[in-house]
């Protein structure tokens, strides 16, 4: 009590004469886990919303996990666009094509994809457009497929700024440094003289136009200059020479002619299958930098579609300077025209210390969601700092296993378990050819087509006995090759899974869950119109005569 004055002394006495002796401290309680959780309840962190695409579930509550981020933006996001982080194998593609099939139910909802991924000859959404019906778009140099396609950097569609622009980018890539003011000016000169020349004559200029253009300039844009034709010339020999591999040389086949005429423009779904081509050749950033202007001028509309433009292996965007510079424009433009840009990189150190650190923190800033899969410790630390993740979560993520990321959407940051249905599975897993044995694909392959030869051996013969006393004509042979150690499989046809369109019928996990969440699942977007079933009128059957 020392220390105290005479007035607390008071107080306390005057207290204690009204309401009894007060306990300042109270004893302690000692009690089990399970009954102190009726005390101390547990909590989590608030969802999303019950608006958008399933996820999954949050790891720590159980809850599901929504996100969608047109319905989100400009509440909880600032922007609509996604990055996705990882290392290989442990989700990102499952979640990619989930992700895709699931906002395609919504009728107002568009994708593209550019696909650089490659599985057994085609692309890796190969499977996927073809469960939905859409061909997939095949850019391939060596035009080996009878389905390639080409895409026209001079495509009328293309403003002649845009056409000039991307030129510009393309000989910036291909010499990996800027283009200096004159070799600038000798491709702006060959620019302006192909446009007049299509325009007089009726025609799309194409490539070749601009490389000839370069190799024999005329006199007006020599005395533009007060220069000589060679000064002209000599100017825009290197940038003639870049171009020519695009007309002529070992990227022939994809840019050296007018547009492909039929690339359905209105398909909920369009995959670009760049899997013809090698991911860590020049022609990559090319390829990407003219699709993504391309679609720029002619994919993107005012017409309150919602759009997402899914690129793979965006590090071949965000880690060049020149490339990186476009897509940062289409990105703020497409904002106003409601564009969610989703890139998916493995390594996000590759980029942050690459020659585009700059372009690419402009494009890391616009990425309002980022989901990171499993990394090693050091990268991990590196993504937490450029990221700006919590501690814990960057502890966590060398520790995560596939199928469970972190999920920073706007700051709110969760630990996420991906779900996939049985509808899904065949469509998104990627992996076969690392999870089957070569005899057991063989086995397989072989088993199915022996049934399947004697099924059409028994149906010819019962067909024969119905219509003549002939024989059955014999079953021809089918011709095989060795595939290794002796196994033999058939030429003419391959084992896949089999894939089937979704129908709006469908009883899945998804719809299941979609259906307790927001009641009656919307019209697919890939459907016209529900379809009526025929009315089949009653026929009363006649009364029996009654007995007398």
């Amino acid at each position: 009590m020392a220390g105290r004055s005479v007035l607390d002394n008071l107080t306390e006495g005057f207290a204690s004469l009204l309401f009894g002796k007060v306990e300042t401290t109270r004893p302690p309680v000692r009690t089990s886990s399970s009954q102190a959780q009726a005390v101390y309840l547990p909590t989590a962190a608030p969802g999303l919303g019950d608006s958008g695409v399933i996820i999954g579930r949050e790891v720590y509550s159980g809850k599901g996990y929504i996100y969608d981020p047109f319905q989100l933006y400009g509440q909880q996001l600032p922007a609509p666009h996604w990055l996705v982080l990882g290392e290989s194998g442990n989700g990102k593609s499952a979640l990619e094509k989930t992700y895709v099939l699931r906002q395609l139910r919504f009728k107002d909802r568009q994708v593209v994809v550019l696909d650089a991924q490659g599985e057994d000859g085609v692309g890796e959404w190969h499977m996927v457009a073809e469960s939905l019906g859409v061909t997939p778009v095949r850019l391939d140099p060596h035009g080996v497929r009878a389905d390639t396609i080409r895409l026209n950097p001079l495509d009328p569609a293309i403003t002649s700024t845009g056409q000039l622009a991307l030129l510009r980018t393309i000989v910036e890539v291909a010499q990996g440094r800027p283009l200096d003011e004159r070799a600038g000016y000798a491709l702006k000169a060959a620019h302006l003289r192909v446009g007049e020349a299509a325009a007089r004559f009726g025609r799309q200029p194409i490539l070749s136009d601009i490389v000839e253009a370069l190799r024999t300039p005329v006199p007006s844009a020599a005395e533009d200059m007060n220069v000589t034709i060679e000064q002209v010339q000599a100017w825009g020999l290197d940038v003639a020479l870049v171009l020519d591999r695009l007309v002529d040389g070992d990227l022939a086949g994809m840019f050296d002619g007018p547009t492909t005429q039929g690339i359905d423009l209105d398909s909920p779904l369009i995959v670009f299958d760049l899997s013809a081509i090698d991911r860590n050749s020049i022609g990559m950033p090319i390829l990407m930098a003219i699709v993504g202007v391309w679609l720029e001028h002619t994919w993107l509309r005012p017409d309150r579609v919602k759009r997402i433009l899914l690129v793979e292996e965006a590090w071949h965007i965000i880690n060049s300077p020149f490339v990186a510079q476009l897509f940062q424009r289409l990105l703020k433009f497409g904002r106003r025209l409601g564009l969610s840009f989703v890139a998916v990189v493995h390594h996000l150190s590759d980029v942050v210390d690459g020659a585009a650190a700059k372009e690419a923190a402009a494009i890391l800033k616009m990425a309002s969601t980022r989901t990171v899969y499993m990394q090693k410790a050091d990268e991990a630390r590196t993504t937490g700092k450029v990221l700006g993740l919590p501690r814990w979560a960057v502890e966590i993520i060398p520790s995560l296993t596939p199928g469970i990321a972190v999920w920073d959407v706007n700051g709110d940051v969760q630990v996420v378990k991906h779900i996939v249905t049985e509808h899904e599975r065949p469509l998104v897993f990627t992996d076969r050819a690392m999870t089957e044995t070569s005899a057991e694909h063989a086995e397989a392959a072989l088993a199915a087509l022996e049934a399947e030869e004697a099924a059409m051996l028994r149906e010819r013969e019962a067909h024969a006995m119905l219509t003549a006393p002939q024989a059955a004509p014999p079953v021809p042979h089918t011709p095989r090759r060795a595939i290794a150690s002796g196994n033999q499989l058939p030429v003419r046809r391959e084992e896949r899974f089999e894939v089937r369109p979704i129908e709006p019928d469908d009883d899945d996990e998804l719809t299941a869950i979609a259906g307790m969440l927001f009641g009656k699942k919307a019209e697919l977007p890939y459907r016209s119109a529900p379809v009526t079933p025929p009315v089949t009128p009653s026929v009363t059957p006649p009364r029996e005569p009654e007995e007398r």
